[in-house]
């Protein structure tokens, strides 16, 4: 029999005089969800009554029409709290209602607590199976987990390097947004690589920024900030975060070119710009794209009294994005004022140091042995067709499992399809593909297909089966991986060379920062097929080895 209890009423005074005092719920650890057609709140309290007469009394209910009190037997104040934040996030991936509530900022911490695996997972699965029965909400948890508008939700629980993280951002704000600045603004860089949970942050950063300008006691107040990724997937994934939470609106959210030729034209300045991925913001000039300054990061610095910016270098993919230490530096000298702060803890990839290093030698040429690890799996393919065959499995099993390529096979946009082909030409898969709604993983059909960097960077994937394509091979001889640059398809990656001084090193560099990025993507496992015959042939020869 369950032991999870959900409650509901009309949402006003009427309903509440009608609760009998002896109720043992009134006095005790409860969580709510205030919902009307369209909108909806979740809460917890221990003075169940008290509360819902201030929500009622609350102007910003005014869209709500239903009290569901959800009581257990077992709960505390430590089992709601976080429970409570659990459903938010819920919530927002379930897509039904938009939600009234704000992102959780220090003082909201949820600390681990006596018998939480209970809570987070027997208490919760039951709850959220009551909750679908009652059309409270549309999908299933694991439909749900899936979603990257879930994954980057301003609501997360934060880790305490993450919440600390945020604290210094706000108070950065908070202060650097009243102060007098010259032609440039204050600036904030926030470094970390693939993975540590940089934008999980900046999303829940941004919702508390965006809540504050509507609160007169915040320096934040009436200020007019926006967040900015020059990546099409992940500014999909913003904007429908966006339609999902009140303080959020699609307007806030643009890509860099753009908003720098809209504040421009209306000779204005903005007062908080955060950039996620600035790594992909551009150091040239790029007429094709109408954008005709110096650097992108520069345009905005004078655009803004504040910038705050996710930053990678380990994650540029073009020249005319090449990035360099000297060049933020420099950017850094003309700021008003300046900040560093780094990410380190590794939260995508549920992998051991081993494989994490083995990653990073990768990345820098070097070919090692493979890793061990009980609980991520690692594994090499001698065919394409059988990888594939291995995901479409795992993505029966777990969903979101997907074939990713480095960008070495022909492709145009020109509406027509193009495919990632095995070395001996028995088996392709279309790839490249994009959606003009979803984010490209999110697409059941492309279980189907092979992602490029482009549909994949930035996002999760719970396996990842990883294409070394023609320009990634090994020298047995020196026993080293080789980059041949000029096998790499992605020719709008090498435009920018005027004023670099090591070509072939600057695309080398562009190139293993993808795979790099390729190989960080899987949160349970990562799978590879080398179209090289040496690099498959030598990754094979380990794998053995390792049985």
């Amino acid at each position: 029999m369950s032991n999870v209890e959900v409650l509901s009423w009309p949402f006003d005074n009427g309903s509440l005089n009608k609760i009998n005092n002896k109720e043992q719920f009134l006095n005790y650890p409860v969580i709510y969800i205030l919902n009307g057609n369209k909108e909806a709140y979740i809460g917890e309290t221990v003075y169940f009554k008290n509360r819902m007469k201030a929500h009622i009394k609350n102007p910003d209910r005014k869209n709500i029409e239903r009290i569901n009190l959800i009581n257990h037997e077992q709960f505390n104040r430590s089992a709601t709290f976080h429970l409570e934040t659990k459903l938010i996030n819920y919530f927002l991936g379930d897509e039904k209602y938009k939600l009234q509530n704000k992102s959780k900022t220090a003082n909201d911490f949820t600390h681990n607590y006596y018998n939480k695996p209970f809570y987070d997972q027997e208490i919760f699965e039951e709850l959220w199976k009551k909750l679908h029965e009652q059309k409270l909400v549309n999908n299933e948890r694991h439909v749900i987990e899936n979603k990257d508008i879930f994954k980057l939700s301003p609501f997360k629980e934060l880790s305490l390097e993450q919440i600390e993280l945020k604290d210094k951002v706000l108070e950065f704000c908070e202060k650097r947004v009243k102060e007098e600045h010259g032609e440039y603004g204050s600036l904030l860089v926030i470094e970390g690589e693939a993975g540590v949970g940089k934008s999980v942050v900046l999303s829940s950063i941004f919702n508390t920024i965006q809540a504050r300008t509507t609160e007169q006691s915040s320096n934040l107040y009436d200020t007019e900030n926006y967040l900015v990724v020059n990546h099409e997937e992940m500014f999909k994934t913003y904007k429908g975060i966006a339609k999902q939470v009140k303080h959020l609106k699609g307007k806030h959210f643009a890509k860099p070119t753009p908003l720098i030729n809209q504040l421009q034209k209306a000779e204005k300045k903005a007062d908080v710009i955060f950039v996620d991925e600035a790594h992909l913001l551009l150091t040239k000039p790029d007429t094709y794209n109408n954008f005709y300054g110096e650097n992108q990061l520069e345009e905005l610095l004078k655009l803004a009294k504040v910038v705050v910016i996710i930053y990678d270098q380990d994650q540029v993919l073009k020249l005319k994005s090449l990035w360099g230490a000297a060049t933020l530096t420099e950017l850094e000298r003309k700021s008003a004022y300046k900040e560093r702060y780094e990410l380190t803890n590794q939260f995508r990839m549920q992998a051991n140091d081993d494989v994490i290093n083995w990653i990073n030698h990768f990345k820098q040429k070097q070919l090692k042995q493979l890793p061990k690890d009980e609980n991520y799996e690692f594994k090499v393919f001698e065919y394409m067709k059988d990888m594939h065959e291995e995901i479409k499995e795992k993505n029966k099993k777990h969903g979101l499992s997907r074939v990713v390529s480095t960008f070495d096979y022909l492709h145009k946009k020109d509406g027509g399809t193009y495919y990632v082909k095995e070395s001996n030409g028995e088996y392709e898969l279309a790839w490249n593909t994009t959606s003009a709604k979803y984010t490209w993983a999110e697409k059941p059909e492309t279980v189907q297909e092979a992602g490029s960097i482009y549909t994949i960077q930035g996002f999760d994937l719970n396996y990842v089966g990883v294409v070394l394509g023609p320009s990634v091979q090994y020298d047995t001889a020196k026993d080293e991986i080789v980059i041949d640059t000029s096998l790499y398809m992605d020719k709008g990656a090498y435009t920018g060379m005027d004023g670099i001084e090591n070509v072939n090193e600057a695309k080398e560099k562009i190139v293993l920062n993808s795979i790099n990025i390729l190989m960080k993507r899987g949160i349970k496992g990562l799978y590879i097929y080398a179209s090289n015959e040496a690099l498959r042939n030598k990754l094979l020869e380990y794998q053995k080895a390792g049985e």
